[in-house]
């Protein structure tokens, strides 16, 4: 194979690590991992595998004790102790030392507790057709304090880049044994299995993508018409229909094809400068299942390299197995399509896990080299395709399939987002709206465009109908105005979005991830099952049921953690340390940001479609405690991680002193503008005193006002260089809640009897204690909606309440 093809990988564990016997090998990975391998004839896998690539990891601290009946291995973190013999529920076990009670934390090879092994969930190959829940696979977190991997039966990698299947019945698994140290087992997954690559800045945004028979000119005139509306989208999805479908029938069906229809794109290259004119990348729809065939523009060509006369019209068979049908199918037929301008592809891989050669799974075959191939010629590499097995995380971005259009399945999207976390697994992108089935619903239309603005990647999708498209105007007054509200600040979000891109390449930290990550010992962080940290700062709490009819608001349970939190779009602020029922109008979900949270956006309010560095930025702030964020930006060449790629602006919030810092640009200033204009924005903040602003400990003139709950200061091209301080005075707090304003217009809203509303707001503004009010409002028998909804106002702080 071209040395391009060749995964970088040290697979040989450092012998140090390795305990050996006639047809046993452990190798102590980590001091929570550990590869446990059994061979009757003593022959060993040293070669990299699917799953794991980088067994060369330091050597931990580790104690063998040998008796005449047993082994044991200690680390810090576990017990191992086996028999030498055949694998087995009595020989072989290992004990999780450390803040896991042993009724639950000793793993017994073969062994299926009755309650289960408490494993967290990892993720699935597809919601292809999927209505709601469905099984997923292990993850390597778990309540037990274990997770076990098994790659006995996956693929190994070849010195000169190509595969093979395993050979024998050898067993190799990974055993995971960190606890509820749940960061750590993340890890060492990627410690094992490879880094979550650096995804371009670009992928970021918005894609549009619809199942239709588009023309060039269709195309292009609803890029104008999203243009003309203020929505920007920063990836063109094209599916099947921009090749050949309706052939003759003698070649087959029309599902897989590499030729332009150019009675729809006359002139494919233009049509794609066009795209690329307004700011867009190109992915195309590969069904590669069915091969070459002799209609197909790049038939002789194909045949030839595979010594097939192209007279013979003989098909081309897809055989993802074959090296030499692997290349041509890159060199000959995506590389003339990719010089035209193609920027990377979507696998759309359908036929299941078999090869011509057992254990060999065309997916995970086409991730990879479609993956590596992206790398060519210092790109970012990308590539958009099912999940195919632990490992996968190293071929993003990952196609969920076609999803019902439904509320269930809106209700599973959001854990099954964040528990792929679990192995690794951290750039799923979903059919946003909806791909096939279910009804027109503009509110489930609106909430899941919502959920999709708080995802890894936003890519709107609908099936062959008129009926589904996702346009904005397609749906009502309201609902239109919620998604384009949506879709650009989506765009606003990139810098935040990138900055936790590079987080989640050298930190090993998903974008999306369970609440258990930070606090592992709540009981109410396993129940917040579709709530989630997005990066650093926020917290997402999506609405995924439809809305009470007579309060038009959505609602959900959400889970505040220990502290002070502000609403990102109401500035309500809450008390944490418990669980509240939140609720909002169909224009926003619940996005917390805890106090010390620093969140950079782009600041343009109509941004086009371009994601690139900005020259303006919007910094949201929350006063109350001390907090630091590191933008990081990068010249979006190759992987992107290497010196002198990225650049960092420093942001801190000081609460003593109430001082807010832009430190100068360190590493390469070359890849952001040269000046910047800066809006910050302080929520839930009214400054008693206007602030005061430095630049390079100069006093300047700044245009500061108060936006509703917010303060902002707006400070004019400012050198990247420059340091940058705004002061708010010492020790600033958090407004007090406006809960009477917000009592009315909730009650104002509501489609009850004009009496039930009377007697609600008399009863939870009067002059009394919050217990009394509170108990009057129950009294009122008011129905659960609207006492919860009440409630939230009155105890979000209960001192202001």
């Amino acid at each position: 194979m071209d040395q391009r093809y060749r995964l970088n990988s040290r697979p040989v564990a450092d012998q140090r690590a390795v305990v050996q016997g006639p047809d046993y090998r452990i190798t102590v990975l980590t001091e929570g991992l550990l590869r446990l391998e059994r061979a009757t004839d003593g022959v060993f896998e040293d070669r990299a595998s699917a799953f794991a690539i980088n067994r060369e990891l330091p050597v931990p601290a580790f104690e063998v004790v040998e008796t005449e009946s047993h082994l044991e291995v200690l680390t810090d973190r576990l017990q191992l102790v086996y028999d030498r013999g055949p694998f087995s529920t009595s020989g072989l076990s290992v004990q999780v030392r450390g803040g896991v009670s042993t009724w639950h934390s000793v793993w017994r090879y073969g062994d299926h507790p009755a309650d289960g092994d408490g494993n967290l969930g990892g993720t699935a190959r597809t919601l292809d057709m999927v209505d709601g829940r469905l099984p997923l696979e292990p993850g390597v977190l778990s309540r037990g304090g274990y997770a076990l991997i098994d790659d006995s039966r996956t693929l190994v990698l070849q010195e000169d880049g190509w595969v093979s299947p395993r050979s024998g019945e050898a067993q190799d698994l990974y055993l995971f044994a960190y606890g509820r140290d749940y960061r750590q087992a993340l890890q060492a997954l990627y410690a094992l299995s490879g880094p979550q690559p650096l995804l371009p800045r670009w992928a970021l945004g918005n894609w549009w993508s619809r199942y239709h028979r588009y023309s060039a000119g269709e195309y292009l005139g609803l890029l104008d018409r999203f243009a003309d509306e203020g929505i920007p989208f920063s990836v063109a999805v094209l599916d099947m229909d921009w090749h050949l479908v309706d052939i003759d029938p003698q070649y087959g069906s029309g599902w897989t094809g590499y030729t332009w229809n150019t009675e729809l794109f006359e002139d494919p290259p233009a049509f794609l400068r066009e795209l690329h004119e307004r700011g867009l990348k190109v992915t195309l729809n590969d069904h590669p299942a069915d091969g070459v065939r002799a209609h197909e523009d790049a038939y002789p060509a194909m045949a030839k390299s595979m010594g097939i006369d192209p007279a013979s019209e003989r098909p081309v068979a897809f055989d993802v197995t074959d090296p030499d049908f692997l290349q041509a199918y890159f060199d000959v037929l995506h590389r003339p399509l990719e010089e035209q301008g193609v920027d990377f592809w979507w696998l759309d891989w359908q036929q299941g896990p078999h090869s011509r050669i057992a254990g060999i799974d065309p997916l995970w075959m086409l991730n990879h080299f479609h993956f590596l191939d992206s790398a060519r010629d210092g790109r970012r590499p990308l590539t958009f395709s099912r999940y195919a097995g632990p490992g996968s995380h190293r071929y993003p971005v990952g196609f969920s399939g076609d999803t019902i259009t439904t509320w269930a399945s809106l209700d599973f999207q959001p854990e099954f987002t964040s528990t792929a976390s679990n192995i690794g697994y951290g750039w799923w992108s979903h059919d946003i709206g909806g791909h096939m089935g279910g009804i027109k619903d503009d509110e489930l239309a609106t909430r899941w465009v919502q959920l999709g603005v708080f995802s890894p990647v936003n890519r709107l999708h609908s099936v062959l109908s008129p009926f589904t498209s996702k346009e904005p105007w397609q749906f009502g007054p309201q609902a239109q105005r919620a998604m384009t509200s949506a879709l650009r600040l989506r765009h606003r979000l990139v810098p935040y979005l990138h900055t936790m891109n590079h987080r989640a390449a050298r930190e090993g930290v998903p974008l999306v991830t369970p609440m258990y990550y930070e606090h592992p010992w709540a009981e109410e962080a396993y129940r917040a099952r579709n709530q989630y940290a997005f990066g650093s700062q926020l917290m997402v709490a999506p609405i995924t049921t439809p809305a009470d009819r007579q309060l038009l608001l959505g609602a959900v349970t959400t889970w505040l953690p220990a502290g002070t939190w502000v609403d990102l779009f109401t500035d309500l602020v809450y008390d944490g340390g418990r669980e509240m029922r939140l609720h909002r109008g169909p224009d926003v979900i619940p996005v917390l940001a805890r106090a010390g949270a620093i969140v950079p956006l782009a600041a343009d309010a109509l941004p086009g479609n371009s994601t690139d560095n900005p020259a303006a930025l919007e910094v949201l702030v929350v006063v109350g405690e001390d907090g630091a964020f590191e933008l990081i930006e990068d010249d979006g060449i190759g992987p992107g991680d290497e010196p002198g790629r990225w650049a960092g602006t420093s942001l801190t919030f000081d609460q003593a002193s109430g001082v807010l810092e832009v430190a100068p640009v360190r590493g390469n200033a070359g890849c952001v503008p040269d000046r910047r204009s800066w809006l910050l924005t302080f929520l839930a903040f009214g400054a008693d005193t206007e602030p005061a602003v430095t630049v390079d400990g100069e006093p300047v003139a700044a245009d500061t006002g108060q936006v509703g709950r917010r303060t902002t200061v707006r400070v004019e091209d400012v050198p990247v260089t420059a340091t940058i301080r705004v002061s708010l005075g010492e020790r600033p707090r958090l407004a007090a809640n406006d809960v009477d304003a917000r009592l009315f217009a909730l009650l104002h809203q509501a489609q009850l009897e004009y009496l039930v509303k009377t007697r609600a707001h008399q009863a939870a503004i009067a002059d009394a204690p919050l217990t009394t009010r509170l108990a009057q409002l129950q009294a009122l028998e008011l129905g659960r909606p609207l006492e919860a909804a009440i409630f939230e106002l009155l105890l979000a702080r209960p001192e202001t309440g």
